[in-house]
């Protein structure tokens, strides 16, 4: 069991973990029209979209192939775990399964709050689960991969902390980051300071389990999250 705890948080299981989360949403984005596609709101991968045409890369395709490629180099300079870790197949059903809790778990927690992180906007059944795809692997990478560690090297840089230091604090502030990030855009919500908080204490949920258990299972856990979530709206 040790093996399995160790070995699953490294980046070569992740990266296996989550290419299943980046397909399904590509192909998604496929089924969609383009007129569709703009009232989607997977706030992550749009805001990422709008950052690309500033520096005029524009299409609504373009941010899938970039993050794929980025996501590949991430993997090729992390080779230094190859030899440490070896593929098990019942691991990777494993972190599946692990997932599915962290993410009934983080249910639980929302609806004892009466508030829900997922608010599906699509029309269409696909779009929803789109949506809810997109946003455990773009909202993941953004505001716990790339914002906790551009934010831990600023920290570190100027204040010169140690490395866990600069690494709390740094999910921390990210956490405050995803929360207010609800509330930007044409289908954010109304600001309140109850509702801040609690997305805030999810944001510092789901920062902790990114540093236990990892990119992929976190990942997972949002998305099968808000397909409960999804599920749920549906059926009533």
């Amino acid at each position: 069991m040790n093996s399995y705890w160790r070995s699953t948080t490294s980046p070569l299981y992740s990266f296996l973990f989550t290419i299943p989360l980046f397909l399904i949403y590509e192909i998604g984005i496929l089924l969609t029209s383009s007129d569709d596609m703009l009232v989607l709101r997977n706030g992550a991968d749009a805001l990422m979209r709008q950052i690309l045409e500033i520096f005029g890369v524009s299409g609504h395709y373009w941010i899938g192939g970039i993050f794929f490629i980025g996501f590949i180099i991430t993997f090729i300079l992390q080779r230094k775990y190859w030899k440490e870790t070896q593929i098990h197949g019942d691991y990777l059903l494993l972190m599946m399964g692990e997932s599915v809790v962290w993410s009934v778990m983080i249910y639980f927690f929302m609806t004892n709050v009466y508030l829900l992180l997922m608010n599906p906007t699509g029309s269409m059944l696909v779009q929803q689960v789109t949506l809810a795809v997109g946003a455990g692997i773009y909202e993941e990478f953004l505001f716990r991969v790339l914002l906790i560690a551009g934010i831990s090297a600023i920290l570190g840089f100027i204040f010169q902390w140690s490395e866990k230091t600069k690494n709390w604090s740094a999910m921390i502030i990210a956490a405050g980051i995803f929360s207010s990030f609800h509330f930007i855009g044409e289908y954010g919500d109304f600001f309140s300071f109850n509702i801040f908080m609690i997305r805030f204490l999810a944001g510092m949920a789901l920062g902790t389990l990114y540093f236990l258990r990892g990119f992929g299972i976190t990942a997972w856990s949002h998305a099968i999250y808000d397909l409960i979530v999804l599920t749920r709206m549906t059926t009533q």
